[in-house]
């Protein structure tokens, strides 16, 4: 009988090699056409109002992210939750319709934070803007954007969260397929309404919430036709145990972005002040960093894509105690991120003109920031993948504690301290120096944690 259900599910037998293409294939496309939004909007930004439109994007960037981090949250932490009470359920049958609570629950917590962060943004724009560090000729680009695109909060979170639940439930072509028909319509609105209608910033975010609000619609559609469970309303009702669950597996991912989002309020802050100090003034920083945050997160979307992918293969089998299947898939999904950035590294060090140049012209201050920015910050790419997969793993196998702590060692507990410390002593250049000494930092926690992890009596016993 145990035979019969582990070829049922191919979770539990399935070579662990294919498992991970087939998950993580339609994650990578789904992160990409996720990071191609801001992409098509700088792109656009960038040719029809310049750089104070693409300084503007930038400045508005870390309401995105926590957009990003709310979805992760609720998405990946329902999802979590959701496979391993799968894999539990084929010894424990009560298991199975706790994790269609669990998948409602998620549901209904991914809309009304979109409403929240909406509403908020609404209330709090030009504070928030402030905040972020904007500038004063840059303040009136970011209120016009921001405005318009926080009405596609609630999609962009519930498709993005949700893409995690559809993963889950076994259909990670469907989440691909959710984010790529959003992203396409965004791209050709995007041409349309910059373009065709010179609407410049309020164009530009017209065609992200139309594209976000399809992509957060077909969401929707595909939860309530599950392939493996049936949710029903009661499922959607919010319960204590089930969001505290949720929460806590979720957290890590969160806190990554949220850890993103407040570095990258500290650094438009630092590009700002110091840029002013500089030959290159306020502008060309802000507007640099940002093309470069978002041509690194293009990359990014590949390492969390596998991380993503690798998801629902160990937790369905720690769940099950396969913990063969789960340290055999970690290392194949180790060696995908390794090689993706490497690659990701021979192309920041060796063709940063080329790459800002996509983003529209500049002055040669503007192009010799951008190179030395690509070329610096992101000196230890090729070490990047390990922080990404790693905090997903220990999320992923229930052990939130080692994954929020890896979630927060590249941003908050490496690179903040550095990026205030260091341009004290070498100005501009210190926010550039600030990268490479962060990432190696991290990755050597990763390692090591994994190590650990990995040498337990449990993954040799098999």
């Amino acid at each position: 009988m145990e035979k019969l259900e582990k070829r049922q599910n191919p979770l539990a037998a399935e070579n662990t090699g294919r498992l991970l293409w087939k998950f993580a294939v339609p994650s990578i496309v789904a992160m990409l056409v996720s990071s191609l939004y801001n992409i098509v909007d700088q792109f656009f930004i960038g040719r029809s109002v310049g750089e104070l439109g693409n300084a503007a994007t930038n400045i508005s960037f870390p309401l995105t992210i926590s957009c990003v981090a709310a979805a992760l949250l609720f998405g990946i932490g329902g999802a979590s939750a959701f496979n391993i009470s799968i894999g539990r359920s084929e010894k424990e049958p009560l298991e199975k319709e706790l994790a269609v609570h669990y998948m409602g629950n998620a549901m209904t917590l991914l809309f009304v934070c979109g409403v929240v962060l909406c509403l908020l943004t609404q209330l709090f724009l030009e504070p928030m803007l402030r905040f972020f560090g904007s500038p004063e000729d840059v303040l009136s680009y970011a209120r016009t954007y921001t405005r318009i695109v926080s009405f596609g909060f609630p999609f962009f979170i519930f498709a993005t969260g949700g893409g995690h639940l559809i993963r889950a439930d076994g259909r990670p072509k469907f989440t691909m397929l959710c984010n790529l028909s959003g992203a396409v319509i965004n791209t050709v609105l995007d041409a349309l309404f910059v373009f065709g209608f010179e609407w410049g910033m309020a164009g530009a975010a017209f065609a992200t919430v139309i594209g976000q609000s399809v992509s957060g619609g077909m969401a929707a559609y595909m939860l309530y036709h599950c392939k493996t469970i049936t949710i029903e309303k009661k499922h959607l009702i919010p319960g204590k145990k089930y969001i505290a669950r949720i929460t806590s597996l979720g957290m890590a991912p969160c806190i990554n972005q949220l850890a993103m989002m407040v570095l990258q309020i500290a650094m438009n802050k630092s590009l700002k002040y110091y840029g002013r100090l500089s030959d290159y003034g306020e502008a060309i920083p802000l507007a640099c960093a940002g093309i470069i945050t978002k041509v690194n997160q293009v990359y990014l979307s590949f390492i969390i894509g596998i991380s993503q992918g690798l998801q629902p293969i160990v937790s369905y089998n720690y769940g099950a105690k396969q913990y063969r299947r789960v340290k055999e898939a970690y290392f194949k999904a180790s060696v995908c991120g390794f090689l993706i950035s490497a690659a990701a590294f021979l192309l920041f060090q060796f063709a940063p003109k080329q790459i800002i140049s996509i983003f529209g012209e500049g002055s040669d201050a503007y192009v010799l920031f951008a190179s030395n920015y690509f070329r610096i910050f992101l000196f230890f790419t090729f070490l990047n993948f390990s922080q990404k997969i790693t905090s997903n793993f220990f999320t992923s196998i229930g052990k939130p504690k080692g994954g929020i702590f890896l979630s927060l060692t590249q941003q908050i507990l490496f690179l903040l301290p550095l990026l205030l410390l260091l341009p004290v002593f070498f100005g501009i250049d210190g926010i550039m120096y600030a990268g490479p000494a962060a990432d190696v930092s991290s990755g050597i926690a990763a390692f090591a944690m994994a190590g650990y992890e990995l040498r337990k009596k449990e993954y040799a016993s098999q």
